[in-house]
């Protein structure tokens, strides 16, 4: 869906003289689709975090359980083992006492079958707890298996969202100190991109330096194909007065046509999933310092890549604990 709305954005931003007021209502209301579904997912990685902390949780009262009965099933054997030998020493004294009277043998007599009844009462208790002991040890282990297969999952994803962070720097290394950065973030990765670096005042048109730096991306995110971009364009609070070339009359649709740039020239590499890239122009809402001064202003005017991975595998896995 929201590559359609891309595509629908991109098509009438290119085809259309002007931007009325309906296709700028229908941007901003997209691009607060776009917002929830940004804030959607890193609340998913807040759940996850909290699943794996309930399901620590629940494998400790699992190990607690395990181990109180492993105690009930000790004190069983011990028991068993003080009856035995009651019976045993019963034995002897009935053989002991063989040559007394009827009335003593029958006595002992007695006594023997409820020791023995006793005995194997506390043999099928003891044969119950082992069964549930064993049952409970089985569950344990099971849920620890899913909650380490869950663990290296997460670990993996974090660990390949840092070597991504790393083959970008290493790749745009010649663009340090010319208004690039990038940081990782939150389990996400952020290539970001001032105005000074891609396009002339006004202007939504690439220059060849930005290009550059920008193919280089490209390359990078060819190799990790399932990696999911949002490509943000910002602006600083200066309002557009007049039509700028191509019928750009506000911040919102700049923001979105230098984003759109943006994505066309990644898209140039026929190796990026197309698929898993988005466009979206954030207009001046989203300013990194004061627009009060002339250096936060030029801070505000970026283009923000920004890399999420992909979490299917770890919802998969969370559906079958």
């Amino acid at each position: 869906m929201i590559k359609k709305i891309v595509l629908v954005a991109t098509l009438m931003a290119l085809s259309t003289s002007c931007v009325t007021k309906k296709v700028y209502q229908d941007l901003e209301n997209k691009f607060a689709d776009l917002k929830k579904e940004r804030n959607a997912l890193a609340d998913e990685n807040e759940e996850l975090k909290k699943d794996k902390s309930n399901l620590q949780s629940d494998l400790d009262k699992v190990k607690a359980e395990a181990d109180k009965c492993k105690t009930e099933r000790d004190k069983l054997a011990a028991d068993y083992a003080a009856t035995k030998k009651s019976l045993d020493n019963l034995k002897a004294s009935y053989a002991a006492l063989e040559k007394d009277s009827n009335e003593a043998l029958e006595v002992n007599i007695k006594k023997n079958r409820e020791l023995l009844a006793e005995l194997e009462a506390k043999q099928k208790a003891l044969a119950s707890e082992q069964e549930k002991f064993n049952k409970i040890k089985k569950d344990f282990e099971t849920n620890a298996q899913r909650l380490k297969e869950l663990e290296d999952l997460i670990a993996a994803k974090e660990a390949g969202m840092k070597k991504l962070k790393d083959a970008l720097s290493k790749s745009l290394k010649a663009f340090e100190g010319k208004g690039l950065t990038v940081t990782e973030k939150d389990g996400k990765v952020y290539v970001s991109m001032e105005n000074k670096l891609l396009f002339e005042s006004g202007s939504w048109t690439v220059g060849a330096e930005g290009k550059k730096a920008v193919d280089l991306v490209s390359k990078v995110l060819a190799e990790n194909p399932e990696i999911s971009v949002l490509i943000e364009g910002h602006t600083d609070n200066d309002k557009i007065t007049g039509t700028i070339g191509g019928g750009v009359e506000n911040n919102w649709d700049l923001s979105t046509k230098r984003a759109t740039a943006i994505v066309t020239i990644l898209t140039a590499n026929p190796k990026v999933n197309k698929s898993n890239i988005t466009a979206a122009g954030r207009s001046e809402y989203a300013p990194l310092m004061t627009n009060e001064t002339a250096e936060g202003k030029a801070k505000n005017r970026r283009i923000e890549i920004i890399l999420t991975p992909k979490l299917d595998e770890i919802s998969k896995l969370l559906n079958e604990l």
